[in-house]
């Protein structure tokens, strides 16, 4: 390798530096209100998730669909951009870390708000309510924590369902996965007696596989909310106001009635 020094002449740096200077700028949405709203990418709003988590969001036909999707996509259409979606694991969007890296603008993943969440990203305004459910194989004889005492418990790793089940599972063994696919699977094959996990998402498993059944749910209280960045209020806001405008307009229950045909209430 060469040690000679290298002379660049002062037009070409100044035009480098130029090059580095925009390749590290966000670029910019006009907002409804028409502030500026700063996107990871331009003409895109990116979203983190993870997948599958069926109806909010799950791949059919080499496309990601769901409930989130069609309710962020009324986000993009708004600030005049597509949504590009973004497949992660699910501790990366919780804990802030993919928001803060620029990995997406909006983590939109059935995503409970919790105190220990807030402390990582903003919230925007709530725009589903959840519970915890119980799920099994038809007639097992399993409808409370307490009936599977001695018994394998299947938890989604990171969520409020694994948070429910360890704090009142007593004598209950826990079992984590990293998805709700493979927890599932595991109820169907009987690597465990039952499964936590939100209601909307398990009526909709039993709905397509009618050997399962949930035989109870556990009045949690829990409301999703569309996750942004700290400090990003620009994009929050917006993402408040869509879900009012879509909520009083009907385009929020035509969301809800397309992806929940045997969901519980809203």
């Amino acid at each position: 390798m060469s040690t000679r020094t290298r002379h660049v002449s002062p037009a070409i740096a100044t035009a480098a530096a130029l090059v580095a200077l925009t390749g590290c700028t966000s670029t910019e949405s006009t907002a409804t209100d028409g502030s500026k709203v700063e996107l990871v990418n331009s003409g895109k709003l990116t979203t983190c998730t993870h997948l599958p988590y069926e109806p909010f969001q799950s791949r059919q036909d080499n496309k990601i669909v769901g409930f989130d999707v069609d309710l962020v996509d009324l986000v993009a259409k708004e600030l005049k951009v597509t949504q590009e979606i973004v497949d992660t694991p699910f501790e990366g969007i919780q804990t802030g870390e993919d928001l803060n890296a620029r990995k997406c603008d909006v983590a939109a993943a059935g995503m409970t708000i919790t105190p220990v969440r807030e402390e990582n990203l903003d919230f925007s305004a709530p725009y589903f309510d959840a519970t915890q459910a119980l799920v099994t194989k038809k007639g097992a004889a399993y409808d409370s924590l307490a009936s599977l005492k001695g018994k394998k418990l299947g938890v989604q790793q990171g969520t409020t369902g694994e948070e429910y089940a360890k704090k009142n599972g007593k004598g209950v063994e826990t079992v984590q996965f990293e998805d709700v696919a493979l927890l599932l699977t595991a109820v169907k094959t009987g690597q465990v007696d039952a499964a936590v996990n939100d209601n909307g998402v398990l009526f909709e498993y039993v709905r397509k596989n009618p050997d399962t059944e949930v035989t109870a749910e556990f009045e949690t209280g829990e409301q999703y909310g569309v996750g942004v960045r700290t400090g990003n209020d620009a994009l929050r806001k917006e993402i408040d106001q869509v879900i009012k405008a879509a909520r009083s307009d009907g385009r929020y229950d035509e969301i809800y009635k397309k992806w929940f045909p045997a969901a519980p209430k809203k």
